[in-house]
């Protein structure tokens, strides 16, 4: 079982005068499927960045905790992976080129295996060698899912994760999705069918004045 939690407590962010949003608490712990939803503008991809460290909350405390032990916010990112509409990889670069290049930033040894895995699982097996110039946004989106995926993190943040993608792309995600049971996996979206496969709701709109 892998037991990590994420705990919010009374967490505001405000950027110059405009709130976002304020007195959030909220706890995220492990085999859950959590939907972040609300407007858009409402503060869900700044909520998203918060919990991954990106940003620092105005007021209140955000705390990643592994087998109840607090991790420090230098190394949050080793037990995240994060797909995102702003995610860029090297257009110049391979699936395989770009997933090892990242992954020795993130400090991460590239497992070919899993990799092979994975984009096989996405499709994309016969065309890793290839450059990303050549792929479609649809097929960029599953690269951004498989590199999230290599490293089996604890926690995958989604925001708009089905952007770009077709039907079967949406399907092979909703799939793999539902078969990561030991994870805390986070979805910011207003589509209908994203937060479906979410056993838990939190509306960010419910944290504004």
């Amino acid at each position: 079982m892998n037991d990590y939690k994420i705990t919010l407590d009374n967490v505001s962010k405000s950027f110059a005068n405009r709130l976002v949003f304020q007195n959030l608490s909220y706890e995220f712990t492990s085999n859950g499927i959590y939907g972040v939803t609300g407007k858009n503008g409402s503060g869900k991809t700044t909520l998203l960045k918060i919990i991954s460290n990106i940003l620092q909350p105005t007021k209140g405390k955000i705390q990643h905790f592994c087998q109840d032990k607090s991790i420090k916010n230098e190394k949050i990112y080793q037990h995240i992976g994060f797909v995102a509409p702003y995610l860029i990889f090297y257009d110049e670069f391979s699936a395989i080129e770009n997933f090892t290049l990242l992954g020795k930033i993130k400090g991460k040894n590239f497992d070919s295996e899993r990799s092979n895995e994975i984009l096989k699982i996405f499709e994309l097996y016969e065309r890793r060698n290839e450059p990303l110039i050549s792929f479609s946004s649809g097929m960029k989106q599953r690269v951004k899912f498989i590199f999230a995926l290599l490293n089996n993190p604890s926690v995958l943040i989604l925001d708009e994760p089905t952007t770009n993608l077709d039907k079967q792309g949406k399907e092979i995600f909703y799939d793999l999705i539902k078969k990561q049971k030991s994870k805390i996996i986070i979805i910011a979206s207003n589509d209908s069918a994203d937060l479906t496969i979410c056993n838990n709701i939190l509306n960010i709109e419910d944290f504004v004045l």
